[in-house]
């Protein structure tokens, strides 16, 4: 196996190692320009001098509540999927909210001058990411709101299904209410297994 140490050479740019022999000890400081720029406020992703959150700001109710959408919304689809309905509804209906006001919602950077422009746009070119959970949330909330109301559609629809199988003490009896449901694709899925 061939040995991996390199040389020390003076070029090295590691910003734990030691300052070399003969130069004080500098206090840390933080990095300026940390998107590109040369620190003065006119490098790439600067805006008229004006530098926009290039992070994820958790004091933004907007940004907020465009990650919020995405986390609900995921939650109540998987929720969905599991068979709980009712929470896949509460939280499918908090992601459609989330993500609406997301979308339409003031940055709190934004002061609100005629003109000014509104929502995600306010954000410039930050707002990128959070649009796109704002809209994977509201598409995951619509995902989640129809696998819960068609839940509801289906008990509604096989209601005497449903009675009958949760009324049943007995395993035969259980298989009993099988002759209620139709002889198609639903009747399938709905059976209950011997």
């Amino acid at each position: 196996m061939p040995d991996r140490r390199q040389p020390d050479s003076p070029t090295d740019d590691n910003p734990f190692a030691a300052p070399p022999e003969g130069r004080p000890d500098q206090p840390w400081q933080p990095r300026s320009g940390g998107d590109g720029g040369n620190g003065d406020g006119n490098g790439p992703g600067d805006s008229g001098g004006q530098r926009g959150p290039a992070r994820w700001d958790p004091t933004d109710p907007v940004q907020r509540r465009a990650r919020y959408a995405l986390l609900a919304g995921m939650w109540g689809f998987f929720f969905g999927i599991f068979g709980i309905p009712s929470v896949g509804l509460l939280l499918g209906a908090l992601a459609l909210y989330w993500g609406i006001s997301a979308l339409r919602g003031k940055p709190a950077a934004t002061t609100g001058e005629p003109g000014a422009p509104k929502g995600l746009d306010a954000l410039g070119p930050a707002a990128r990411p959070q649009r796109t959970a704002a809209v994977s949330g509201l598409v995951t909330a619509s995902l989640a709101i129809l696998l819960a109301m068609s839940s509801y559609a289906l008990q509604l629809a096989y209601k005497d299904f449903y009675v009958c199988r949760d009324d049943a003490l007995t395993k035969s009896a259980e298989l009993r209410c099988n002759t209620l449901l139709p002889d198609n694709v639903i009747g399938k899925v709905l059976k209950v297994p011997q």
